[in-house]
């Protein structure tokens, strides 16, 4: 199995050791000639590639895609429609509706869609989890996480969309269940209409109940 990578910037380049790693690393596809050559250089065995309907026609037998958030949507769904599977970096999409038409496509065409979620795989979480499940440390009640490190402000999407999908994904992990109600408020500082922190309370069944809060200016 050979896959490529659609978006080689700095997180990109991490698939890309892996794919490595591995021994499936077919190739990558990037806009940016400095971005592949680099690729290029590390990794001689990839074939580069400079827009996405070549990667598409060179027939790999997956994708992964770690593009700007903003352009999920669209690489995903022409992969998709290709009939491709795919692997793309959370956020999936920036809205409900772009993520249910590719939740749509995948099904409809029997592909697998991933979204990255790597923390799932991550040993603390899976100890976390163990213990849940033996009784160790008694009834779930409430979860918490909050991450307030310095980050990379995005101009794109928020600092919700940007971190709390991993916190999102890690709470239903725990749980096995979806949240009953979301509520979530924020503030904006640096950038017009983008949050740059947010607090977020999730309910569960059986009263269990989440808070998240992201901020990239802690």
């Amino acid at each position: 199995m050979k896959l490529c990578v659609v978006g080689v910037g700095p997180w990109g380049r991490n698939h890309v050791r892996t794919l490595h790693e591995l021994g499936a690393l077919g190739g990558v596809m990037d806009l940016l000639p400095e971005e592949l050559y680099l690729v290029n250089e590390q990794y001689p065995e990839a074939i580069t590639l400079n827009s996405l309907q070549k990667a598409i026609n060179h027939g790999f037998d997956g994708f992964v895609v770690s593009t700007p958030p903003a352009t999920h949507y669209e690489i995903g769904k022409n992969i998709l429609q290709a009939g491709f599977p795919v692997l793309i970096e959370k956020p999936m999409t920036l809205n409900l509706s772009h993520a249910v038409d590719l939740v749509g496509i995948a099904t409809k065409k029997n592909l697998c869609l991933m979204v990255g979620h790597v923390l799932l795989f991550h040993p603390a979480i899976r100890k976390i989890k163990e213990m849940i499940d033996e009784g160790k440390i008694g009834k779930l009640q409430y979860i918490y996480s909050n991450r307030l490190n310095l980050g990379q402000v995005r101009t794109e999407e928020n600092v919700f969309w940007s971190l709390a999908p991993h916190d999102i994904a890690i709470f239903q992990y725990l749980t096995e269940s979806f949240p009953k109600s979301v509520k979530a408020h924020g503030s904006v500082y640096l950038q017009q209409g983008i949050h740059d922190s947010t607090m977020t309370i999730l309910e569960y069944s059986d009263n269990v109940k989440g808070h998240i809060f992201v901020s990239w200016l802690h």
